[in-house]
């Protein structure tokens, strides 16, 4: 059975923009896509390990502020060097205004 946790308000993330949330001491990037989806992926770069709530979103890829590693982030697949390796991605579905991510 599916495990859905609330994250962040929805009106919280503008389009193009990420978030930051913990849960159980994992950290999570919960992003909004230019045409208002959202999506969620593991909270850190699998580069270095650097925080990805302190990149920068362009369209449908947030880039890691360290080394500028780059990922799509609506399927976690790393865009190329020096991230070679995928970020876990994660359903998210909108309930009652808060975006909601399937873990577990």
């Amino acid at each position: 059975m599916p495990t859905w946790i609330p994250t962040v308000a929805a009106d919280d993330v503008d389009d193009e923009d990420v978030a930051a949330f913990t849960h159980g001491g994992t950290e999570y990037a919960i992003y909004r896509s230019p045409d208002g989806q959202f999506y969620a992926t593991a909270g850190f770069c699998t580069h270095e390990a650097e925080l990805l709530c302190r990149g920068f979103v362009i369209g449908t890829e947030i880039e890691c502020p360290r080394h500028n590693g780059r990922f799509d982030y609506r399927t976690g697949q790393a865009l190329g060097a020096p991230a070679l390796v995928d970020l876990t991605s994660y359903p998210t579905r909108v309930v009652d205004g808060t975006v909601e991510i399937e873990v577990g």
